[in-house]
């Protein structure tokens, strides 16, 4: 299954109940709208572990959100980002939120739930 994973951070200037209440009022109902979306997920980062050629330790996350998408595929989802309402009505209140984010796309080659 492809994946997209958005790491981001909040504009300064945001509040977060605020940014809650457009996430369900709109943002959460535009995504899972989206023809190439199976499940949206959004998380708050708790800890972060790195190793840089050493033993992981914790440091702090240059992240504070984390949205998890499931998809039918990358191409069906890069399909939907060319629409008129992802570019002209979502991004534009997305970025109106968000001071900075990264995304990462991939396809998942190994699944086994625990025993």
């Amino acid at each position: 299954m492809a994946k997209q994973f958005v790491l981001y951070n909040l504009k300064d200037d945001k509040k977060e109940e605020d940014f809650v209440k457009w996430l369900n009022e709109f943002k959460g109902p535009f995504v899972t709208g989206l023809s190439a979306v199976k499940r949206y997920t959004l998380t708050t980062v708790k800890r972060a572990v790195q190793a840089k050629g050493g033993p992981p330790g914790p440091v702090e996350s240059p992240y504070k959100l984390v949205a998890v998408v499931e998809l039918t595929s990358l191409e069906d989802y890069a399909k939907d980002t060319e629409t008129q309402p992802y570019k002209e009505e979502f991004m534009p209140q997305f970025a109106s939120w968000v001071k900075d984010f990264l995304i990462l796309q991939a396809d998942e080659f190994y699944d086994k739930e625990s025993d």
